[in-house]
């Protein structure tokens, strides 16, 4: 059987450096915003190319964070892609503030810059991209029409480690990137995680005192603020990972290659442009009978995730929150879509397996 995703065997190969990474943080005695953190942040917005760096418990507190370090008025209005993970939409509900559903484009999956304007009213205060399966937003366009209505700019990066729209990494476009290390990302801790990528001082300020209970001076606080720190270990485990990103973003575009050249075309494959340096997170392709090739697939020694079954506008929990019922592209999207093993953990045997097993169907 192959597995769509194994996270012991993903993470094996750092398991002596994990180990050695977890001892020397308990034998410091910090284990809260200490050195492993600042390690941390340091190097991740020195790849970047950016100021700040700011360590959070998890990547919707990520989006939740940067919307709140606007202070906008309730009811504001906050555009985002109607095919998104739910998390994109929960922060801005979080925050009082209204989700406008912007339709994607059917052949990238995100956000289709031609209908962002038709969505933009007296109330609208940002515009929240979300960069999915590891493919960046068309990110000229968007930010074009950013700056055209003076408009905030949030990166969901959750899907995006070292994916680039013309050369510039995503998470450096707007105000704030947010990005998520959960366990499956292409950078993934060993548990929730999470950070902001930013340029701005007061807004790095901003987030560091939001993260910390509205406080700078401890036991003084600004602000009414949040629990929401990447902790010591959770830093130094990640920082292992992060030496080697590029290696697994190679393994990865290597196995998205096998699935390009070998799929027939049958199947509706991700769209390579060279404006785009993707990093799949997810491979996903689409088909008619989605379900019947999922469980032939299973059938068949071979295990398949949908991302996402259920668009955000058909979720119970999103009821008098989203308004409008027909998002026709998203549905066909979440209707169709498939994403096979495409993991830092499968050879280049497993992939070719996949690819003849799927080429049956």
């Amino acid at each position: 059987m192959i597995d769509y995703e194994n996270l012991g065997l993903l993470n094996k190969p750092f398991f002596d450096e994990f180990k050695a990474a977890f001892s020397d943080t308990l034998e410091s005695g910090w284990y809260i915003l200490g050195n492993k953190v600042k390690e941390f942040e340091t190097a991740y917005a020195q790849y970047h190319n950016v100021k700040h760096c700011l360590g959070l418990a998890n990547g919707l507190d990520a989006l939740i964070l940067a919307l709140r370090a606007f202070n906008f008025a309730p009811g504001d209005e906050v555009i985002v892609p109607s095919n998104t993970y739910i998390a994109t939409i929960l922060s801005i509900a979080q925050c009082g503030l209204k989700p406008v559903l912007v339709e994607p484009d059917i052949h990238t999956y995100n956000i289709d810059p031609e209908k962002i304007p038709a969505a933009i009213t007296p109330r609208t205060r940002a515009i929240m991209v979300v960069h999915l399966y590891g493919k960046s937003c068309e990110m000229d366009k968007i930010m074009a029409i950013k700056e055209k209505h003076n408009l905030v700019l949030i990166e969901d990066c959750a899907q995006s480690h070292a994916a680039s729209f013309k050369g510039q990494l995503t998470g450096t476009f707007g105000e704030f990137g947010a990005f998520s290390f959960y366990p499956t990302k292409n950078l993934g801790a060993l548990g929730d995680a999470g950070a902001i990528l930013c340029n701005d001082d007061e807004l790095a300020t901003a987030i560091r005192r939001l993260r910390n209970y509205g406080s700078d001076v401890k036991y003084y606080n600004e602000v009414v603020g949040y629990n929401s720190r990447l902790d010591e270990v959770q830093a130094a485990f990640l920082s292992v990972k992060f030496k080697y990103l590029a290696q697994i973003t190679e393994h990865k575009r290597k196995l998205a290659d096998i699935y390009h050249q070998g799929l027939k075309s049958d199947f509706i494959k991700p769209v390579v442009h060279p404006d785009y340096f993707d990093v799949y997170h997810i491979y996903n392709i689409r088909h008619e009978r989605r379900d019947e090739l999922k469980q032939f697939l299973l059938d068949n020694g071979v295990k398949t995730d949908i991302h996402y079954p259920l668009p955000p506008h058909h979720q119970k929990a999103m009821k008098g929150i989203i308004e409008g019922t027909s998002y026709p592209i998203s549905e066909e999207i979440h209707r169709t879509t498939l994403s096979l093993p495409c993991s830092y953990c499968h050879t280049t045997a497993d992939i070719e397996k996949v690819v003849e097993v799927i080429n049956k169907f």
